[in-house]
């Protein structure tokens, strides 16, 4: 739909930012007024990994005045491959900062706003008030629905993308004109039903598509100009080069932005999406190892049954000596559990636990009552046992 423009024009370009935008001003639907709107646009983007690096990047080169960046992570190696706002001599650095400094090399003329800290419901609405518009570069639920809540009580608009492999998702959410996310999705998946990036894998270039996408979505609703994509979910599938997009109409019963909500503030997102289960979370407590711990089981040669629950590409990449590749999909339909034996101790690791401790409830349930996993999976192991190992 076509939306009235988000943002007040400045009051004036500079010579030098004439010069700069020249292409944008002779842009009709752009134009002097459009780039002042831009100029005096506060946009906040949360996250400055996948979708938040080409967001940032193209948004700074738009010439918005104001970009904040809310993250408290720090730059990996393994983000290079898809994070392109970072470079190899940032590894290390806190990913705001050195967002702030390629930002500020793209355009001086941009203020940039660091909020280094974990976004939650304690400080969302403070940070969210000082903005204009929200673009959500996050790749987890609890965070989704905190931005989308937040978005809404506050009465603004936010562009949200996500990304998984080869798919790509973007919309406009404004509970004024439109749906919110609880309309799309009112329940967040069961706990481990949709792997991460982290998990299963995110083809780099696909950030830089949404990415984009969602600064075209943004400098459209800060201008006022085209049709946004409020009301409308657009789906890109990499691998057959397609795009599609669904209609999703606002939910009169939706719990927040419907016409009785139930929700009025902000709440626990955490335990709200529950990043483990109930359930593994009871089979884990008191039957977790460390890393550490395996290494001394293996050194004593005890009867263990070591399984790792990965996915096999995972497993080509880096593994624990030992242990048997049994993935997690096995474990869910039953057939895994014919592969364990009676007369050993049953041992489970994935990448990180999670995986694991979802497929040790399981294991429990078919009676299985002494196994165990391993706390911090294959990461824990190449921290804590052998750092020559790859990390990914």
């Amino acid at each position: 739909m076509s939306l009235p423009p988000l943002v007040t024009p400045a009051a004036d370009l500079s010579v030098d930012e004439v010069r700069r935008y020249s292409r944008h001003l002779i842009i009709p639907d752009v134009g002097m007024t459009g780039q002042k709107r831009l100029k005096n646009a506060r946009v906040l983007c949360v996250g400055a990994g996948g979708l938040g690096s080409p967001a940032l990047l193209y948004l700074a080169a738009a010439g918005v005045g104001t970009l904040g960046v809310v993250d408290f992570d720090l730059v990996d190696e393994s983000n290079l491959q898809r994070q392109v706002i970072h470079g190899q001599s940032d590894i290390g650095r806190p990913k705001a900062e050195s967002a702030r400094d390629s930002i500020l090399q793209i355009n001086p003329y941009v203020e940039v706003i660091l909020h280094e800290t974990q976004l939650d419901s304690d400080n969302a609405l403070e940070i969210f008030a000082q903005y204009d518009l929200i673009v959500d570069g996050t790749d987890n639920f609890a965070t989704r629905y905190l931005v989308n809540d937040a978005c809404v009580l506050l009465g603004k608009p936010y562009v949200w993308g996500s990304i998984y492999r080869f798919d790509g998702q973007a919309s406009v959410f404004w509970a004024e004109y439109g749906p919110c996310y609880r309309c799309l999705y009112p329940e967040p998946p069961p706990p481990g039903m949709v792997p991460s990036c982290a998990e299963g894998g995110v083809l780099g270039v696909l950030c830089a598509s949404i990415g984009s996408i969602q600064v075209n979505e943004a400098i459209k609703l800060i201008v006022g100009i085209g049709d946004s994509l409020a009301g409308r979910l657009m789906i890109y599938d990499a691998l057959e080069m397609s795009y599609r997009s669904v209609r999703v109409r606002k939910d009169p019963e939706c719990a927040i932005c419907g016409k009785n909500p139930t929700i009025t503030g902000l709440i626990d997102y955490d335990a709200f999406c529950g990043t483990v289960s109930e359930d593994a979370q009871q089979a884990a407590a008191g039957s977790t190892i460390t890393a550490r711990e395996l290494k001394e089981m293996l050194d004593r040669d005890d009867d263990i049954f070591l399984v790792d629950v990965r996915e096999p590409n995972e497993y080509e990449i880096v593994s624990i000596p030992g242990a048997v590749l049994i993935p997690k999909d096995q474990f869910l339909s039953g057939a895994a559990l014919e592969r364990l034996p009676q007369d050993k101790r049953v041992v489970l690791h994935c990448k990180s636990g999670a995986r694991s401790a979802e497929c040790l409830a399981i294991v429990k349930n078919a009676g299985f009552t002494d196994a165990a996993h391993v706390g911090g999976g294959v990461l824990a192991w190449i921290s804590q046992v052998d750092p020559s190992l790859p990390a990914y």
